[in-house]
């Protein structure tokens, strides 16, 4: 593993080959696809941390999914150096939608787990209000909340160490940049949908309560070809919660694309 930077987001990069750029969610860093990459080999695979998240810092201006976006195509063009496949997890994989509209050119496929469209009004209302959690009580009280929301009951039950590592992803954000992160979110608006036309892979659990499985049926009735996989006793953290799976579906993926 090599350290790099694209201005302020910072990158991992692990292996050589093919650029493949995973793209994390709402909480997560750049960790939430490390348990994934053994399935990459033979693939250059390059993790930001998107601003405001992780280890890159928070820029002076307040943070939306499109300046997300810009900075995912930053890395494509900087780092990644050619067309690269996607991989995404929640938050993420709307910014991945993003990138693929505004960036046609530098997206090869699309991998999206967890997939998240743009918010009801309740799912809005509910970001806000994590927001100011994340501000006036610091990390600690949302950590505990958003494991006990987003992790199957089985994980719950038989993955303590899956449970520690999604409290302690939340526990080591920036509160501003994770409360800034949320309101982006919440007032995020969806891509355009019929201008993607890169090979699509979506993937959930059957227990996610964040997208579920009918969210991503939608989600795949409107993206032409799509493919779609239901993981069973599954929530939404699909990369740590079944991360063998996950990396050997998305892998195959890509490598039928980049065949």
């Amino acid at each position: 593993m090599t350290a790099a930077a694209a201005g302020p987001i910072q990158i991992e990069v692990d292996g050589q080959g093919e650029p493949v750029v995973f793209v994390h969610g709402l909480g997560g860093t750049s960790n939430t696809f490390s348990a994934m990459l053994e399935s990459f080999a033979g693939f250059r695979c390059i993790r930001p941390d998107l601003p405001g998240s992780g280890r890159s810092l928070r820029p002076f201006e307040v943070l939306t999914i499109e300046a997300m976006a810009a900075a995912i195509v930053d890395v494509l063009k900087i780092v990644a150096g050619a067309p690269a496949h996607v991989v995404a997890h929640s938050m993420g994989t709307l910014v991945a939608q993003h990138v693929a509209v505004e960036a046609p050119e530098i997206v090869r496929s699309l991998s999206l787990f967890g997939p998240i469209v743009e918010p009801a009004e309740a799912a809005r209302g509910r970001l806000r209000e994590r927001a100011q959690i994340a501000r006036r009580q610091g990390m600690v009280a949302v950590a505990d909340a958003v494991a006990a929301a987003g992790l199957s009951s089985s994980t719950r039950a038989g993955s303590p160490v899956t449970l520690a590592f999604v409290r302690e992803s939340h526990m080591r954000q920036d509160p501003e940049g994770f409360a800034q992160s949320c309101e982006a979110l919440a007032d995020a608006r969806g891509a355009d949908l019929r201008l993607i036309r890169c090979p699509v892979l979506i993937a959930t659990g059957d227990e996610d309560a964040i997208a579920p499985p009918g969210v991503a049926q939608g989600l795949a009735d409107r993206l032409k070809g799509a493919r779609l996989k239901i993981f069973e006793r599954c929530g939404h953290w699909t990369p740590l919660e079944r991360s063998k799976d996950c990396g050997k579906l998305a892998a195959d993926f890509v490598r039928a694309q980049a065949n």
